[in-house]
């Protein structure tokens, strides 16, 4: 409740001011079995706050960025930890324009949690509602994102929810358009979120694709922001690839609006082959928030993630699984071409990424032993590799990542780096 009052108090001192009128709030979640206590809790503090709210109930996270615009909301807030267990749990704003909240705003919600809750008098407490539309506006929204000249008939597609927040929308959309859907992972049970499926496990993917001759398989997670595809023979498509192929449809098609927006872990053999199109490369730090942050900011209009966060913003505000899905099947059914042969003749450098438990105040920047063994790997690896050391923002952890062309180059200084930072962090 002191989260859901601490926003509402955030976001009535702001907006009242501003529009002379109370906010209005939509709260969405995925299908975790807190997530029920957490959606009451924050409803509760919100109308405390005098902040009137809407319930979606389970919805992807892109679907309530969506419908903050399309209702004309003053704010949004989903009740999910992403492609994480059903143990973890996680909060994340949006503002009225469908983009996360700035860091400085989160800020001060999290300094209000410690504040006394006054509640508003009883004539000044906001109402709540359920939104009952929501997932059919969401599903129109999404196809809308897809040619009207073009369809997916003829295609049998394998779906997988990750039995998360898109169980009851993906399936329904690629249907639609005229694809003979085959839905797992679809039911959701509030502990089985995410648990030996979706994208972040895709060989239960991979086998139903081959298992029913699928055309294509795609993979969600459980809040519907992240996409990773399969091909008919089980090929694993991950986010970096599928980044270029809807890149280089664009550019064909003469619809790529300024450059591509990737993250410090975007693969260098699609960085190369940007340079090869001729297609501007910037990269954000780690976060689909950077990524769209750097987006706003050069006016451009296509980033994302290797982890499968692809953001089209000519298409929408913020990460979305299904229609970055339906952006890649667009070049497919354009081009009548396979993910096989958009990506032919690009090979994907070996990457190899350790994580290493630390100490809370290791500062992994600033120590000697740590940036002289960097040094060297750069000077072996030169142009044909890269070193990233950067501490995990959620976890004591320090993450390396190691790619280059040599993949016993790449495991050789991926180990020896990982094995200084533990020596180094624990002297």
């Amino acid at each position: 409740m002191r989260l859901g009052y601490s926003a509402g108090k955030v976001l009535s001192d702001d907006w009242q001011r501003l529009e002379g009128e109370r906010p209005t709030v939509l709260i969405g979640k995925d299908t975790r079995i807190s997530g029920y206590m957490f959606e009451s809790a924050l409803e509760a503090g919100l109308c405390a706050a005098g902040v009137d709210v809407f319930l979606s109930g389970p919805m992807p996270t892109s679907a309530i960025a969506y419908l903050i615009r399309a209702l004309r909301l003053q704010a949004g807030i989903v009740i999910s930890a992403s492609h994480n267990r059903f143990e973890d749990n996680g909060v994340k704003f949006f503002s009225s324009k469908g983009i996360k909240l700035p860091d400085e705003v989160e800020h001060k919600i999290e300094m209000g949690l410690d504040a006394p809750i006054e509640t508003m008098p009883s004539a000044k407490l906001g109402k709540v509602q359920r939104l009952k539309d929501a997932s059919g506006r969401y599903i129109e929204f999404c196809k809308s994102s897809f040619p009207y000249h073009l369809d997916l008939r003829g295609l049998k597609i394998v779906v997988d929810c990750a039995h998360g927040a898109a169980y009851h929308i993906a399936g329904h959309v690629m249907h639609e358009l005229g694809a003979d859907v085959i839905t797992i992972g679809a039911q959701p049970n509030g502990l089985n979120i995410n648990l030996d499926c979706g994208a972040t496990h895709c060989s239960t993917l991979q086998q139903a694709v081959k298992q029913n001759h699928a055309d294509f398989g795609i993979a969600l997670d459980g809040d519907g922001d992240r996409i990773m595809m399969v091909d008919k023979n089980g090929r694993l498509f991950e986010g970096d690839e599928l980044l270029y192929i809807i890149a280089k449809h664009r550019k064909q098609k003469k619809a790529l609006k300024g450059g591509v927006v990737g993250t410090l872990m975007t693969n260098l053999a699609i960085e190369n082959r940007f340079k090869k199109l001729n297609i501007p490369f910037l990269r954000a730090k780690v976060g689909d928030r950077y990524v769209s942050e750097l987006l706003l900011e050069k006016k451009w209009f296509l980033g994302g993630e290797n982890s499968g966060h692809i953001i089209c913003r000519d298409r929408h505000t913020t990460g979305d699984g299904i229609i970055s899905a339906l952006q890649v099947l667009y070049a497919l059914r354009d081009t009548q071409k396979t993910l096989a042969e958009f990506m032919r003749g690009v090979t994907l450098y070996p990457q190899k990424i350790i994580n290493v438990k630390i100490p809370g105040s290791f500062n992994v920047a600033e120590n000697e032993a740590v940036k002289a063994i960097q040094q060297a790997a750069e000077a072996e690896l030169k142009e044909k590799g890269r070193v990233l050391i950067r501490a995990s923002g959620t976890e004591p952890l320090i993450r390396v990542m190691v790619e280059g062309e040599s993949e016993q180059k790449v495991n050789y200084w991926a180990k020896h780096i990982a094995e200084t930072v533990q020596t180094a962090s624990h002297s």
